[in-house]
């Protein structure tokens, strides 16, 4: 099951996701705020991706080496938790004029929906990272905390960020992000009545 979820990491979300667009209802205000997270969330990842390289886009845990470094000296895992961030900013974007019930709703299936998923693949990566790399993995796993970051960086830093990892190995992730962007703009702008504006000419 955990291999599973593993493998279509990147697909087992989307109905969540989904059902956000399918029910949002953004104002200008909660746009503007939930954007801002949304932005910071997908900025955390890049950071992430930069220094972990295209590895991330693997269908099975694999790791040819510990990274330490940049994000990951003060997170272990800041691209689930850039995810989450992002996730939480959207659901901020559509959040605007729904009832209290409805916002509730959603935010509780989003938090069991990554609970559930992550709770499955992080012990999986954790467990293969302990048999590849052995007392030096568990020193930083000792050291440095799972999704909530430490203030300090992590002493024994290793790895390098290169931004052409953005290229090949986030493209997906970056055109997901405009397309939610442009979905949630595209409902703001019919919450607003633009479109009948628009075609009244």
């Amino acid at each position: 099951m955990r291999e599973w979820v593993f493998r279509w990491r990147g697909y087992v979300l989307v109905p969540t996701a989904a059902l956000v667009v399918l029910v949002c209802r953004p104002t200008p205000g909660s746009f503007a705020l939930g954007l801002a997270i949304a932005v910071f969330g997908e900025m955390l990842r890049m950071w992430g991706v930069g220094y972990s390289g295209t590895t991330t886009r693997e269908r099975q845990v694999v790791a040819p080496q510990l990274v330490t470094a940049g994000p990951y000296a003060y997170v272990r895992n800041p691209l689930y938790l850039g995810n989450f961030i992002t996730a939480t900013g959207f659901l901020v974007v559509g959040s605007g004029d729904l009832s209290w019930v409805t916002r509730l709703a959603l935010t509780l299936l989003m938090v069991l929906s990554y609970t559930t998923v992550y709770g499955l693949i992080i012990p999986l990566e954790e467990e293969y990272l302990g048999r590849t790399f052995g007392q030096v993995y568990f020193d930083y796993q000792r050291a440095v905390p799972r999704l909530i970051p430490r203030f300090s960086p992590y002493a024994r830093r290793r790895g390098f960020f290169d931004w052409r990892v953005i290229k090949t190995a986030e493209i997906h992730t970056l055109i997901l992000f405009l397309v939610m962007v442009s979905l949630m703009a595209a409902r703001l702008l019919m919450e607003l009545r633009v479109w009948e504006l628009i075609l009244r000419g």
